[in-house]
């Protein structure tokens, strides 16, 4: 299982929020890139960044914290975050970004996702964000009718494979994921699933590498310091 290690960036900071909350917003580095090489020099193999901005803003006010980070470490690099045109995706990977999170697009508008497929599918995974399975979209701001068994089943049909599951009332409250939901994706799909939101302990990782999950991001614990991202790593080597 691939431990993502997550740098979260706004106003080319990087932060933190509870269950997305923007009024709850919490500052842990103004250089987002010393987190980044950071969690490399741990052993960190694949970070996960999101633009916390990106949501509402049609330009990519993180370009410059985004742009360092990749010109500063050598592992690849997952972003999210407001995605929703060709032009923001053709972007982020001309910068050397790996994989671009779709979220609200997967949801709205399932044609477009598909012609995104064609041309980036390997490139693309889609998150899924929601509140007792119903996906929400727009930075978790509407809840839909949209459920995520739903939006697995278009991704298998188009060909995107890569997942990312967070349960809302879990992200940030450092009270465990959602592990019912993760069985249930992973047993019912042939999707690579990521589990977002929750994770506060190595019983948590060690669970979710117990279900043979592709990944799980972890955020809120390793910044608080309720989780040692090298250890867990050694932990989950071990297994």
């Amino acid at each position: 299982m691939i431990l993502f290690p997550a740098v979260d960036i706004k106003d080319n900071k990087c932060v933190r929020l509870t269950q997305g909350d923007f009024n709850q917003v919490k500052v842990y580095s103004n250089r987002p890139v010393d987190m980044a090489i950071r969690w490399e020099q741990q052993g960190a193999e694949y970070l996960h960044v999101v633009d916390l901005d990106g949501a509402e803003s049609t330009s990519l006010i993180n370009r410059n914290a985004i742009e360092e980070i990749i010109k500063n470490i050598s592992i690849p690099i997952q972003v999210g975050g407001g995605i929703r045109s060709i032009e923001r995706i053709e972007e982020l990977l001309s910068l050397g970004v790996k994989r671009v999170i779709l979220g609200t697009i997967a949801v709205e508008d399932p044609q477009k996702l598909a012609d995104l497929a064609q041309l980036h599918g390997d490139q693309i995974a889609v998150s899924v964000d929601a509140v007792e399975g119903k996906a929400a979209v727009r930075g978790w701001k509407d809840i839909t009718s949209v459920d995520v068994k739903e939006i697995c089943e278009r991704m298998e049909v188009i060909g995107i494979k890569t997942l990312i599951y967070t349960d809302i009332l879990r992200d940030g409250m450092l009270k465990g994921p959602n592990f019912e939901m993760y069985r249930q994706l992973n047993g019912e799909t042939n999707l690579d699933i990521i589990a977002s939101g929750g994770v506060a302990s190595l019983s948590d990782l060690q669970e979710l590498s117990a279900m043979k999950l592709h990944g799980a991001i972890v955020g809120k614990a390793l910044y608080d310091e309720k989780l040692d991202f090298k250890e867990a790593m050694e932990c989950l080597r071990k297994e």
